[in-house]
This record gives structure tokens, C-alpha cells and sequence, in this order.
């Protein structure tokens, strides 16, 4: 007997990709809902060789259903995830509105999987950031081997991290360019076509972003509160790959070819790093791939034990939807959950 999965948000970026790797993956489940607000009542979204119509949130009922994949933004969750866990349901939400709840795990499965346990306190699990998910896959194994003291990172984010709409402004600005049309700001601060954005999310009092503080205090929950990190977020003008740029000291000497060595073995890591031209990954080549991408790893001599590499996701896969069905499957692969059809 396998899993009733509910996806919410199905019709968005995320939600779409949730589905596609839920096929992939050949997830359990014998019954997958798209559900979405009402606006898209009836619409279709994509399963595998089928389609579902989706179905309004508001008016569905949870309580026969053993997981819901949530990616319909903060709000949303901050409504619906308690209701829909009160109903035995476990809510594995793609959202920041759970993730610094001390009764909510922060999962990133190859970093933390053993936190997953304390889900049971509120069926709430939270998936990271889509930045620091990649972000801390690299650092995990590296972290194990020479204890990192700090971290200093610069992204390069594509449009898709903030949703369809931003995705089709980069889109028609583009356009607008080569046309001499009129290049419309709408979703962005600034035009984002040909141009890089030093700010996403809100500004806090410190100067820093809501998206650079996200990073901090998630590294902290699932790797080690004791690492001093300090990020600056850039929006950039690539439709889906996040990039980021990361300078890491450690307390214990550790080389580029240990280092090297160390992330070619780890879970979730490809090291494509050929010291040449074109040796290195972009985001266009990481693009619907699962893994998280490293190249350019090199000693930083400017300080001890220093070490700078290059990083590269998918932010729609393990930045999103991989990393939120990767939980599911942990769930199911250690057999914290059962169908409830079963248990019936």
C-alpha cells in the first residue's frame, strides 16, 4: 500500500518540479492531489504520462492524506500547515515560515537527517533556503573533516528563486532591450536584465537582507550554531542555477586536494574542477540536474587554514522540490510514517 501525497502550490515553479521528481524518483505513492487557491480551480498540471486537475486548498480535506508537499509561500503555510498537521498529516514545507521554530526540523538529508525525528511535534518539517541548502551539502563534509570557524559567501541567485512572475520580467526587459521597447520594472527593484541586484527579500536593521540573514541562522540550526557566517545575496540575470562563491576558515589545516578529495565522496557532490578553461560548472549546465556542483577549490593563502570554492544548484531542484520529496523519502525509507489506508 503506498502514500496519498498532496502537493499545495502545484501550479507554481516549485510545485511543478515537486511533481516531476515525485515520477522520477518513483516516490510511493498510490494517489498524488495538485492543489492550489481557488483562482486555479480546474486547471491541469502535468503527472508523469497523466494530469491532475487541480483542486482548491480551502476546500480540501487532509485527513486521509499521509503527506503534503507545501510550496504556496509563507502565508499560506502559516495558515494551513498547523491545520493540515492536526490532522495526522505531515507538512514538508518549502517556506520560511517554519524553519527558526524550535519544534520544526530544518532537513537537509545529506547534512542533518537524523533531526527529522522531532517532526512528530507538530507534523511540520521545514526545507531550507534554496541558498543555503546547496551551500550546506558542500560544507557538511568539510565541517566533519577540519571544524569550520567561518564562512564568507557571495550568490549570484537566478530570477526563478523568486517565482514566475520575476522569471517573465527577465524574459520581456531582455526582449524590451533588443527591441527598443520600454523595459517595465515590476517584481525587482531595479532591471535585472543585463544587470545584477544586491538585495533580496527585505532589509533588516543591521544593513543585511532577510535573504542573508536566512543563510546565517539556518547554517547555524543544521550544521553548527558556533560557525560565524556573513553573506551578501545578489539577484542576477539567469533563469534557473544558483551560484555561490564561498571562502571558508577552518580550525584545523586542510588542503585543495584534501578538500578535494572529501566532496568527491560526499552524498549529494560532484567536483568538476579542471583548473582550465571551460573546467568548472555554470548554472546553465546544472540546470535540471539533483546534484550540487563544486569547482574551483584552491587555498586561500590571505588566512590560516583558508579554503575558496565555487558552488552551483539547481534552486528549483535540491534548492526546492528535490530536497522537499528527499524528506519525504527519509520519512518513508526509515518508516517514521505509514499510510493511514494501511493503518486502516
Amino acid at each position: 500500500m503506498g502514500y496519498k501525497v498532496a502537493v499545495v502550490g502545484a501550479t507554481g515553479n516549485v510545485g511543478r518540479e515537486m511533481l516531476d521528481i515525485l515520477v522520477e524518483r518513483a516516490f510511493p505513492a498510490d494517489q498524488v492531489v495538485a492543489l492550489a487557491s481557488r483562482r486555479s480551480l480546474g486547471q491541469e498540471v502535468s503527472f508523469g504520462d497523466r494530469t491532475l486537475k487541480v483542486q482548491a486548498l480551502d476546500q480540501y480535506d487532509f485527513s486521509d492524506t499521509d503527506l503534503c508537499l507545501m510550496s504556496a509561500g509563507g502565508e499560506t503555510s502559516k495558515e494551513w500547515s498547523p491545520r493540515i498537521g492536526a490532522q495526522g498529516c505531515v507538512v514538508i514545507d518549502n517556506s520560511s515560515a517554519f524553519r527558526y521554530d524550535s519544534d520544526v526540523p530544518l532537513i537537509v538529508p545529506e547534512v542533518n537527517a537524523d533531526a527529522i525525528v522531532g517532526f512528530s511535534k507538530k507534523n511540520i518539517i521545514a526545507n531550507p533556503n534554496c541558498s543555503t541548502a546547496q551551500l550546506v551539502v558542500a560544507l557538511k563534509p568539510l565541517h566533519d573533516a577540519a571544524t569550520i570557524r567561518r564562512v564568507v559567501v557571495a550568490t549570484y541567485q537566478s530570477v526563478s528563486g523568486a517565482g514566475k512572475d520575476a522569471m517573465d520580467e527577465l524574459f520581456n526587459q531582455t526582449r524590451a532591450v533588443f527591441t527598443a521597447g520600454e523595459v517595465k520594472v515590476q517584481k525587482f527593484s531595479k532591471r535585472i536584465a543585463f544587470n545584477v541586484i544586491p538585495h533580496i527579500d527585505v532589509f533588516m536593521e543591521d544593513g543585511s537582507t532577510k535573504e542573508e540573514w536566512k543563510m546565517v541562522a539556518e547554517t547555524k540550526k543544521m550544521l553548527d550554531p558556533k560557525i560565524k557566517l556573513t553573506a551578501t545575496c545578489v539577484r542576477v540575470p539567469v533563469f534557473i542555477g544558483h551560484s555561490e562563491a564561498v571562502n571558508v576558515e577552518f580550525e584545523r589545516p586542510l588542503s585543495a586536494e584534501e578538500a578535494t578529495q572529501i566532496l568527491r565522496s560526499a552524498p549529494g557532490i560532484l567536483v568538476d574542477d579542471k583548473r582550465e578553461p571551460g573546467g568548472y560548472i555554470t548554472p546553465h549546465e546544472a540546470a535540471g540536474e539533483d546534484a550540487t556542483y563544486v569547482s574551483r577549490i584552491r587555498e586561500d593563502i590571505t588566512v590560516e587554514n583558508g579554503l575558496s570554492f565555487w558552488c552551483v544548484s539547481d534552486n528549483l531542484r535540491k534548492g526546492a522540490a528535490l530536497n522537499t520529496v528527499q524528506i519525504a523519502e527519509v520519512l518513508v525509507n526509515r518508516r517514521l510514517i505509514q499510510p493511514k489506508q494501511k493503518a486502516a
